[in-house]
């Protein structure tokens, strides 16, 4: 081991916080440096959580993959008159949250893109349209970067529209569209359409009226190890102010259909190494020890089987069963839509972990530490019939827009 990463490793035996300098340290390390700091999260994730890894039974619903923001890394976003353009109605979006509820979800994730024609009250709709049949789903829905769009659709402060769709049923939101919290690299990713500071300021306005947001960081692209330490400083800085997020999720870059690298030839990486990603997460774990405690591997991102020995670098939770996933396909992800709550159990505890099922808010529902959730088929997701936006808008909408 080199001096620098004993040294900082020794101070975290002691107990004290990381900073954001030896973190950039800590996530460039490798060899011997890295299994020490694997070990050491792994030691912190057993303080906090003990041997229980947990997962949620939840379904996404991307209700329309129309956008026209133009982010550079999307491999996800259509145009209106491009093949696979789609957009779900109030009626298809509530029978796929009936569907997930009878396959056992407590959670539905709601996202989608940004439709230049979408008012920003469809946003409150679909919550009230799920609340409306099942009033126990938790929706944890629409990420800052939408927040952003609504609020601006609506004229609404961030707070306003926060507090309406909380009142219409949100119960957390996705802390998505965060990718680097650094502005340089930002910019190259999002052109700037949604700054570092509004993402804060959103997230903040989130937390201040009660609702909790997960914490996300995409990596792997046009970043490095002092990037991702800016990145993790920001996050621990609002946890100690508000409290707020419930998990920290990072997410690989998947190159494979993205512009940003088929259209940047030898100037964007093809995803995170093998010691990247296993640095992302036992780093993320040290440096947000006694902050963010709840640290999630991305199966859709690494794979059943890679994600699995993330639980021996800190994670102690592996997502949810998803049942659709769409974003990460999108991008050719080549690990399907859906991991069971059977399956799940199996990859946890063959790990050599306990396995259970949570909520959105980390409340144990079932532990299954001598049994098995019911086995089930995965489901197959229904193409939605194409839609015009303007036609398929109830008449009262489509004269607002």
């Amino acid at each position: 081991m080199s001096h620098a990463v004993t040294k900082i490793l020794d101070r975290v035996a002691e107990g004290r916080e990381v900073s954001q300098a030896e973190a950039t340290v800590l996530y460039g390390a490798k060899g011997a440096d890295l299994k020490a700091i694997c070990n050491v999260a792994d030691g912190l994730r057993r303080k906090v959580n003990g041997d229980r890894v947990g997962f949620v039974v939840n379904r996404n619903i991307n209700f329309t993959n129309i956008c026209y923001m133009g982010c550079t890394f999307c491999g996800f976003a259509k145009r209106r008159e491009d093949e696979g353009a789609e957009w779900l109605t109030l009626d298809t979006i509530v029978e796929r949250a009936h569907e997930a509820a009878a396959r056992g979800a407590t959670e539905v994730c709601i996202q989608g893109g940004i439709h230049p024609k979408m008012p920003g009250t469809y946003y409150r709709d679909i919550l009230l349209a799920i609340k409306a049949e099942l009033p126990d789903m938790d929706i944890h829905a629409f990420s800052p970067f939408e927040i952003w769009y609504g609020a601006a659709k609506t004229k609404m402060s961030y707070a306003d529209f926060i507090q309406d769709l909380k009142e219409c049923g949100l119960g957390s939101l996705p802390g998505t569209a965060a990718e680097i919290l650094d502005t340089e690299v930002r910019k190259l990713l999002t052109k700037d359409k949604l700054s570092t500071e509004k993402w804060v300021e959103i997230i903040r306005a989130a937390h201040g009226l009660g609702v909790p947001t997960t914490a996300t960081i995409m990596y792997g692209h046009v970043d490095g190890p002092e990037h991702w330490a800016t990145h993790m400083a920001q996050l621990r800085d609002i946890q100690k102010d508000t409290g707020g997020f419930t998990e920290l999720v990072p997410l690989s870059f998947v190159h494979y259909d993205s512009p940003l690298y088929t259209n940047n030839p030898g100037k964007v990486r093809p995803g995170p190494t093998v010691d990247e990603v296993d640095a992302m997460h036992a780093v993320s774990r040290i440096f947000l020890h006694g902050q963010i405690d709840n640290i999630q591997t991305s199966w859709t991102k690494l794979g059943p089987e890679r994600a699995q020995r993330m639980l021996a670098k800190g994670v102690n939770d592996f997502g949810g069963t998803l049942m659709n996933e769409s974003i990460s396909r999108a991008a050719g992800s080549e690990h399907g839509q859906e991991v069971t709550a059977f399956e799940m159990v199996q990859i946890i505890r063959a790990a050599g972990h306990v396995p259970y099922q949570r909520n959105t808010r980390y409340e144990v529902l079932e532990e299954f530490a001598n049994h098995d959730p019911a086995r089930q088929e995965p489901l197959v997701e229904r193409q939605a019939e194409p839609l015009d936006f303007m036609t398929d808008l109830p008449e009262f909408l489509r004269e607002a827009v």
